[in-house]
C-alpha cells in the first residue's frame, strides 16, 4: 500500500497541522476563548455562552479535545473541560521560532 499525505512530513509538523486544522473553526476559537476566560467549565456552560446548538458544541469539543487543545474530566454525569497547557506550549514554541526567524530577516521579503 502506497503512502499516505502525512508520511511525507515530520511528525513535529502533523503534530502542528492538527493542532493548527483544529482551531479552524470560528466556534472552536471562541470555545477556546471562553475556557481561557473561566479556567474550567461543562458544556451547557458554552452551549449558554455560543449561538449554537448543543449537538453542535459537543461536536465542536470533540474535535479540540481530539487534537489534544483541550481535556476533560468526569464529574458526576457531566465532563468538565480545560484547555490542555502542553498543547498551546507546542504552539507558543512553534510560533515563537517562526517569529524569532522573521524578526531577524528583518522584511526581506518580496
Amino acid at each position: 500500500m502506497g503512502a499516505t499525505k502525512t508520511d511525507h512530513f515530520t511528525d513535529k509538523q502533523n503534530a502542528i497541522a492538527v493542532l493548527a486544522k483544529a482551531l479552524g473553526h470560528p466556534a472552536r476559537i471562541a470555545i477556546m476563548e471562553y475556557l481561557m476566560k473561566v479556567d474550567t467549565c461543562i458544556c451547557g456552560d458554552i452551549v449558554n455562552e455560543l449561538p449554537l446548538a448543543q449537538p453542535t458544541v459537543s461536536q465542536h469539543l470533540k474535535e479540540l479535545k481530539n487534537a489534544g487543545l483541550i481535556k476533560g474530566s468526569i464529574e458526576g454525569t457531566a465532563i468538565c473541560y480545560c484547555i490542555d497547557e502542553k498543547a498551546i506550549e507546542k504552539l507558543q514554541v512553534y510560533f515563537g521560532v517562526i517569529s524569532k526567524k522573521l524578526n531577524s530577516k528583518k522584511n526581506n521579503c518580496c
